[in-house]
């Protein structure tokens, strides 16, 4: 159930692909989402159409291979399983597409289950709900 954003500049379709499963395995290896939950949107920028900026804040040093990932899921983690996940996004995002550690920049994102529909109009996760559709 997670919902997965990735925007990288000057990229191609195979390495947004790798970034994908990258943060998709590391998803399932920390926080245990099976492989087919998988809800993602991967865009590239090619720096005149679209762009991202970005800085050296907390001193690290980013380039023009800078990928940001934002990840929506629902509450209830604990702060060992989201330092987990980072470390590792950051690790198979170098694996799967060389994307160096240093450039991988990662905002998660909490909520609660009526936040969430996965159609119908209907809030899935909430008690009662497939009743409704």
């Amino acid at each position: 159930m997670p919902f997965v954003r990735i925007d990288a500049l000057g990229t191609d379709s195979e390495r947004l692909d790798a970034l994908g499963r990258a943060v998709q395995d590391a998803l399932g290896e920390t926080i245990g989402f099976p492989p087919e939950d998988r809800f993602q949107v991967l865009t590239g920028h090619d720096g005149v159409n679209s762009t991202l900026r970005y800085g050296s804040y907390l001193g690290v040093r980013r380039d023009e291979g800078i990928v940001y990932v934002a990840i929506t899921m629902r509450s209830g983690r604990a702060p060992e399983q989201k330092r987990a996940l980072y470390r590792r996004i950051a690790e198979l995002a170098q694996e799967y597409a060389g994307t160096e550690p240093r450039n991988v920049f990662i905002t998660l994102t909490e909520n609660e289950s009526i936040d969430w529909s996965f159609g119908h109009g209907v809030a899935q996760y909430e008690p009662g709900a497939a009743d409704t559709l």
